[in-house]
């Protein structure tokens, strides 16, 4: 089974942009809630602290599942390996268990970094191997380029923004989408309806937004330094929207609401 979607991984905790005791406050209130799938990445600058937070947690090794990502800067031969071998000295461990390349590099050429990356796979560096922030179309390219499974591709999912496209090519590849800005870092509490609907469950507008990905059959990060709505944002697997309230939510996706845009970043694609 895809490392993701084992019913302890579906709902991870993301790290960014925590440091320091906020972060290892926040890991602390997440393990004791039930989380035990944990994101990082090199460009966070979190590692370490994430690493010493994890160590000192009291869960076993082998029940977390810990993902960190390879910043485009260190997509080249003399950067790639050494890179994620500083990675796993941060975090205190022999192998990640999913190791993602954070961005398609500048130039839109997939192939070389992603060749690096099955690199560090068959080094014994990382149990699994996936992307993030790639389009449909480099799902595509990077399907036929490597011959080894992509466990996920990362990528901004909420209900304001319609990803369909990207459901549809990993339907077609088979390289599963995972959710980042899963609230869409607060913009789904400016619509009202999902608070409405929540009402009828007794539960939260976020926690609504949150089962609605699920749903869609796509594992999802959140990240809060509250206890309470770290509490909330796990507690998302004892109800069921009903297909007309998906209905309903889909067609907030027609907003069209994204975070991360062109030119944001020397790394952005053109989106679908």
């Amino acid at each position: 089974m895809n490392i993701y979607f084992q019913k302890s991984f579906q709902r991870g905790f993301g790290t960014y942009p925590l440091k320091g005791d906020e972060l290892r406050g926040a890991i602390g209130a997440a393990i004791e809630v039930g989380y035990r799938a944990f994101d990082t990445a090199q460009m966070y600058g979190n590692e370490a602290d994430t690493g010493e937070a994890l160590a000192e947690c009291g869960v076993p090794r082998s029940e977390l599942c810990i993902t960190t990502k390879v910043h485009p800067d260190n997509y080249s031969e003399e950067k790639f390996i050494l890179s994620v071998e500083k990675s796993l000295e941060a975090l205190k461990i022999d192998s990640v268990d999913v190791l993602l390349l954070h961005w398609p590099p500048a130039n839109g050429d997939v192939g070389p970094s992603l060749r690096l990356l099955q690199s560090a796979l068959e080094k014994g560096l990382a149990k699994a191997i996936g992307v993030s922030n790639y389009t449909a179309a480099m799902m595509r390219q990077a399907r036929a380029i490597i011959d080894v499974p992509l466990v996920t591709n990362q990528v901004e999912f909420h209900p304001l923004l319609n990803q369909d496209k990207l459901l549809a090519a990993a339907a077609e590849t088979g390289i599963p989408i995972s959710s980042f800005a899963s609230i869409a870092r607060g913009e789904i509490f400016k619509h009202g309806l999902f608070a409405e609907i929540g009402e009828a469950y007794g539960k939260s507008a976020a926690q609504v937004a949150l089962r609605w990905i699920v749903q869609k059959g796509v594992p999802l990060n959140t990240m809060s330094t509250k206890p309470e709505n770290i509490r909330a944002n796990f507690q998302i697997m004892d109800f069921t929207l009903s297909s007309i309230d998906m209905g309903r939510i889909d067609r907030l996706t027609a907003t069209g609401y994204r975070i991360i845009k062109p030119g944001q970043l020397p790394w952005v694609p053109e989106w679908d």
